[in-house]
């Protein structure tokens, strides 16, 4: 094990345990950065954890984290982190959360852990090594048509006011797959396409800290991870598809403004 991967495992475990104490609590102030998009201090505990274990630990490293966390300039090794994951569920009591702990290395992400604290669920991958939940190995689905898929998607938080808003694709979805989830964390839909309870995720609106360390986590699990342009741009577009390979053009092709047969 490498000492980047025990180190994330390590701080986001810990991590986790402040999500979980903040559970069982209660008492924590929520703020609001958006109309739809709350913040709680439990993010910025978490956040602050994580990053001062990373400093500590790797004092060249970059880091960007949701949370305010960057470190300037450029760097060819960057932590990229989501101290919690799915923070209104976490306001209402849904347990899918998750600490999301990605490492980007001269612009690839070939680490990432993501820990649900309330399910003591540990999904980690490192290029090459492969994809774990709890330590056993994790495979995609080989579900092979849209027919008999079960996919999740969300909505991004502008959807209020933009017209971009993810519902033409949930109508197109809703129509043709065997059904469509909403799960409210982009971290965990990731994981669980790699684990195989899902057979594959779309979203559009997101953020590099929302799927980085899960998009390595579906790779390692011999899935697909992609945009909507069946491209690597995803980090930077916040537009991202991942199934397995029989799927993966499928759901690009759906998602096309104008798709032909």
């Amino acid at each position: 094990m490498s000492n980047e991967r025990f180190t994330a495992v390590q701080l986001a475990r810990q991590a986790g345990d402040i999500l979980r104490r903040g559970w069982k609590q209660q008492a924590y102030h929520v703020d609001l950065k958006g109309p739809t998009n709350p913040v709680t201090e439990i993010d910025r505990q978490s956040e602050l954890l994580i990053v001062e274990g990373l400093r500590r630990a790797f004092p060249d490293h970059g880091i960007l984290a949701e949370e305010g966390t960057a470190a300037s300039g450029p760097h060819p090794v960057r932590w990229i982190i989501d101290p919690l994951d799915g923070t209104v569920n976490y306001i209402y009591h849904i347990p899918m959360v998750a600490v999301s702990i990605g490492l980007e290395r001269d612009g690839e992400v070939v680490l990432g852990v993501v820990y649900n604290p309330i399910t003591e669920e540990l999904f980690v991958a490192e290029q090459g090594h492969g994809a774990t939940l709890n330590d056993m190995a994790i495979h995609v689905s080989r579900t092979r048509t849209i027919g008999e898929a079960v996919l999740a998607s969300g909505f991004p938080y502008e959807a209020w006011n933009t017209a971009d808003d993810n519902t033409q694709a949930w109508r197109s979805f809703v129509k043709t797959a065997l059904s469509v989830r909403c799960d409210g964390s982009a971290a965990l839909d990731l994981c669980q396409v790699a684990c195989g309870r899902l057979d594959g995720y779309w979203e559009r609106g997101l953020s590099a800290w929302d799927i980085a360390a899960g998009s390595v986590i579906v790779r390692e699990a011999g899935g697909w991870v992609g945009d909507f342009q069946l491209g690597h741009n995803f980090l930077q577009s916040g537009e991202i598809i991942t199934a397995n390979h029989f799927l993966a053009k499928e759901i690009a092709h759906m998602l096309m403004p104008n798709p032909t047969s």
